[in-house]
């Protein structure tokens, strides 16, 4: 009997288009351990497409890891619609088309004899990729907008699906689901590694490890183990661009960001025992530092570090007067989507942000308490 990796292998050698996807609240470890699995099958001739589906307009810190730029954001061109005719008893001299207002012809000629209406028939062709890697998705909702609008496409295609976290709801076909793993980087590089570790290259490797230093909060987090230090070793060995990475995540503040990392932590505050930390951000803010939501991606990741035991950390951002935005992050496999989706949030299990009707001050009154409450049940 094949294990779980000789399964993921075959599939991969039956396989002529794969397409790899991650969630759709851009998960930096899953967007770069997709990346490197990209590079990987592209390296060793598989046709390969990468597509995530983006929840907001923040900025993209990996943009600088190799072909971040081939990531699609939609799935064009998925399945083909076939018009077949019965040539059997006229032949065909010349075929054209024409567009009218909506409307598509086909212009057919015969040759000889003539055509019916039943001689026409339609059908769908098979969809485009015949294998499918979700990397770092917990469930097929958490892709958001692409797993909406294709629902079919997810349940008909076979599906390899990787993660670490323990809410991963095993959905594919064959789940090859760590949970001893604090990254899906390490389970890409173990997967890559055991496969045709001489197709690793450098490239693959940067992307890897940026993974593994964005999950940990450059070994910040106080859940290291040494699997994901060995890992890290192995990657540099092979010639990960740690000082490129490094100096692309945390040595290119600006200004600005710095001034809003400072409103941020005066208006810090802490709620049961520092699990639930929020701070607020008004329009003056933004005003004042010149920063936008943008800069808060970088200044969670720092505040995430200084305070290891907190759950959840919520920014509450004033856009007008009355209206408000959440922004929600999740630390300890907290779904927070669930924890704020009656506010119609979007997002995953690890961030989420919803559009609130209501100003800044009544709705941290609003949510705070129900946040509190749902955090003492989680503990009971």
């Amino acid at each position: 009997m094949l294990d779980l990796e000789q399964q993921i292998f075959r599939q991969l050698e039956k396989s002529k288009n794969v397409l790899i996807v991650f969630p759709a609240d851009r998960d930096n470890d899953a967007i770069a351990s997709a990346l490197a699995l990209f590079l990987f099958l592209k390296k060793i001739g598989v046709e390969t497409e990468i597509t995530g589906f983006k929840n907001d307009d923040r900025s993209e810190p990996l943009f600088f890891l190799p072909s971040y730029q081939e990531i699609k954001k939609q799935l064009d061109n998925l399945r083909r619609f076939i018009v077949s005719l019965d040539i059997s008893q006229a032949k065909v001299n010349q075929i054209k088309y024409s567009v009218d207002a909506d409307q598509l012809n086909f212009i057919i000629s015969p040759k000889t004899g003539w055509f019916k209406p039943e001689d026409v028939s339609t059908r769908t062709g098979e969809f485009r990729y015949d294998l499918i890697f979700t990397v770092g998705v917990s469930d097929l909702e958490a892709l958001g907008k692409l797993y909406d609008d294709n629902v079919e496409f997810f349940y008909k295609t076979t599906i390899i699906n990787i993660d670490h976290q323990a809410a991963n709801e095993e959905f594919g076909q064959i789940n090859f689901v760590d949970l001893n793993a604090i990254t899906t980087a390490e389970i890409v590089f173990y997967l890559l590694k055991n496969y045709k570790p001489e197709m690793i290259s450098e490239d693959i490797a940067t992307c890897l490890l940026a993974g593994i230093i964005q999950r940990t909060k450059n070994f910040k987090t106080a859940n290291l183990t040494p699997r994901v230090l060995l890992t890290t070793s192995e990657l540099i060995t092979l010639g990960a661009r740690r000082e490129e990475i490094i100096t692309h995540l945390y040595r290119s503040r600006d200004m600005s960001s710095l001034k809003l990392w400072g409103k941020i932590l005066n208006n810090l505050q802490a709620e049961k025992k520092n699990e639930l930390l929020w701070s607020k951000l008004d329009n003056n803010d933004f005003k004042e530092t010149g920063a936008t939501m943008d800069s808060l991606s970088d200044i969670i990741d720092e505040l995430i570090a200084t305070v290891p035991s907190a759950k959840i950390i919520l920014i509450f951002c004033e856009e007008t007067p009355d209206k408000t935005t959440l922004l929600a992050y999740s630390l300890k496999n907290i779904n927070v989507l669930d924890f704020i989706r009656e506010y119609g949030a979007l997002g995953g299990i690890k961030t989420a942000q919803a559009t609130l009707n209501m100003g800044i001050k009544a709705a941290i009154s609003q949510i705070i308490p129900k946040l509190q409450n749902k955090l003492e049940k989680l503990s009971l």
